[in-house]
């Protein structure tokens, strides 16, 4: 897998986890099944998701590129913030969207 491969993986990789947590209300983990989920387990949930992310990217790192490259805080203050982002039309959909159709 060359590097441009890995980029688009780990891109869509991430904006896929980093909605799941809110998109289905009852499952957690993608396999257990709940009735409901409060914010808190969303967030744990989406947390987890964010570290599984973070380990794919190294590996795809370390395959792709052959080692790893030494980060500060920065990099990882701009990839948390970065998963927020891309969990935000999920966090829209789960705590905005489906109250107002509820509504109407």
């Amino acid at each position: 897998m060359d590097l441009n491969q890995a980029v688009w993986l780990l891109l869509v990789t991430a904006i896929v986890l980093a909605n799941v947590p809110f998109i289905l209300a009852n499952r957690l983990f993608l396999v257990i099944k709940v009735e409901t989920k409060s914010i808190v387990i969303n967030l744990i949930e989406w947390l987890t998701y964010f570290a599984l992310t973070g380990l794919l990217a190294y590996m795809l790192e370390k395959k792709s590129m052959g080692h790893v490259s030494p980060q500060d805080w920065e990099f990882y203050t701009v990839t948390f913030f970065m998963f927020v982002i891309f969990a935000f039309p999920g966090f829209i959909y789960r705590y905005n969207l489906t109250a107002f159709l509820k509504k109407s």
